[in-house]
C-alpha cells in the first residue's frame, strides 16, 4: 500500500511541471468479499491529437498473501477518422516465500477505432474497433495428470466491437473476444498467476480475473443526458474459460457530474457461473476530474 501512496504523491508532483495541455485524472475503488482494488491515473493531452499518461493499480486478494502492484503507460492518437492507442503494462514481482516461487506479468494492448458514420446534423455516430493484446506471465500451470509447472506462459486476445450512438440520447455497444495461447493450453486444468485479464481486454465486469478465458461476448446499452452530464447503463457478458466454469456478468451503473470539473461513477456488478454455485457481488466507485 505504501508503494501505491507514493505513486499518488508522485502524480501530484508531476502536474505543475507539465505546463501545457489539459489533464484528466481518475481514482477508483472496487470492492467485494474476495478483494479490494484501488486504481489511480493521470492523462495529459498535448497538442490537438495526443494523449499520454500513467496509471497504477493496487489489489489485495484472498488467496494471495501479498498485495499486487501494477503500472500502465497509455499513449493515444486521435483524429476525425480514427484513433489509435497503445498501453504497455507491468506487474511487479509477487513472491510466494513458502513455496519459493515468484509471480510476474507484463504485456501490451492496442486498439484501433474507426469512424463509420459521423452525422452531426442528426447526431448519429457509429464506430468499429479492433483490439489486440499480448501478455507474458510467470505462474503455475496444473495439468490433468496432477503434474505442475512453474514458468513463463504467453497469451494473446483479439476483439471486434461496434459502438453506435443514437441522437445523443442512448448508445449501444457489442463486442466479442477470442483468446489464444501460443505455448499451448491442452490438458491444463488450473492456473495460478497475478495477471488480471481485464488489463488485456474489457470483460464487462469489475471482477479481478486470473483464470484463462476461451472467449467472451458482451453488450452494453447507455442512456445519456448530455445537458446534465449524466448517464445510466446496463451491461451483460457471457464468457467461457479453460480453467473455470463459464459465467455470466451483469452490471448496472450511472455517472453524474458533481461539479463542472468533477465526475462521479457508481456501479453494481453481479456475477455467477452457469451452475449458480459461485456468486459474487462487486461494487465500483470512480471520481474523474479535469484541470
Amino acid at each position: 500500500m505504501k508503494k501505491f501512496l507514493c505513486f499518488v504523491l508522485l502524480l501530484g508532483g508531476l502536474c505543475p511541471s507539465l505546463s501545457a495541455g489539459e489533464f484528466t485524472g481518475a481514482a477508483s475503488y472496487v470492492g467485494s468479499s474476495d478483494f479490494t482494488k484501488l486504481q489511480t491515473g493521470l492523462l495529459w493531452q498535448f497538442g490537438l491529437n495526443w494523449l499520454a499518461g500513467v496509471e497504477a493499480k493496487y489489489s489485495d486478494e484472498k488467496g494471495i498473501k501479498d498485495p499486487i502492484y501494477a503500472v500502465k503507460v497509455p499513449l493515444e492518437f486521435t483524429s476525425d477518422v480514427f484513433s489509435l492507442s497503445l498501453v504497455p503494462f507491468y506487474y511487479f514481482d509477487n513472491k510466494d516465500k513458502e513455496n519459493d516461487l515468484k509471480y510476474q506479468a507484463f504485456g501490451i494492448s492496442g486498439q484501433l477505432i474507426m469512424t463509420l458514420q459521423d452525422d452531426a446534423v442528426d447526431e448519429l455516430y457509429s464506430h468499429a474497433y479492433i483490439r489486440a493484446a499480448f501478455a507474458r506471465q510467470r505462474g503455475t500451470r496444473m495439468y490433468d495428470d496432477a503434474t505442475t509447472e512453474h514458468n513463463y506462459f504467453s497469451q494473446a486476445v483479439y476483439t471486434l466491437g461496434l459502438h453506435k450512438n443514437f441522437y445523443r440520447a442512448f448508445s449501444f455497444e457489442a463486442a466479442g473476444s477470442m483468446f489464444q495461447y501460443p505455448d499451448g493450453i491442452s490438458h491444463i486444468t488450473a492456473w495460478k498467476g497475478i495477471l488480471d485479464q481485464q488489463d488485456l481486454v474489457s470483460l464487462y465486469s469489475y471482477d479481478i480475473v486470473h483464470e484463462l478465458p476461451k472467449y467472451a461476448a458482451a453488450a452494453r446499452v447507455t442512456w445519456m443526458w448530455p445537458e446534465r452530464r449524466a448517464t445510466f447503463y446496463l451491461a451483460y457478458r457471457f464468457g467461457e474459460f479453460y480453467t473455470a466454469d463459464p459465467d455470466h456478468s451483469a452490471i448496472i451503473g450511472n455517472s453524474f457530474a458533481l461539479t463542472p470539473s468533477l465526475l462521479c461513477e457508481l456501479a453494481y456488478n453481479h456475477l455467477r457461473n452457469v451452475h449458480n454455485d459461485n456468486k459474487r457481488d462487486i461494487f465500483y466507485a470512480q471520481l474523474k476530474f479535469k484541470f
